[in-house]
């Protein structure tokens, strides 16, 4: 599945990844390849994604995730790598 991560600034990231961990704001959840459509709105935390061969951790503060035909997006207020 795609995923993108964007902030009003930049893009933070853009690719295919195995799955991703997001900060809901009812608790954190996976999203993996097929998963259902879903809007979730997002809290502070540690956004997870998982490619092939690794996995890298990001910040968030806020935001919104889509889900919809195995393309992700979260918009996030703000964004960084760990």
């Amino acid at each position: 599945m795609n995923l993108e991560i964007l902030t009003p600034d930049k893009k933070i990231f853009e690719g295919e990844v195995r799955s991703v961990t997001v900060p809901g704001t009812m608790g954190s959840f996976e999203i993996l390849n097929n998963h259902a459509p879903i809007i979730s709105t997002l809290d502070d935390g540690k956004l997870i994604v998982r490619t092939a061969g690794k996995e890298e951790v990001f910040l968030v503060k806020g935001g919104v995730v889509e889900v919809l035909n195995n393309q992700v997006m979260v918009l996030a207020e703000a964004a960084s790598a760990k």
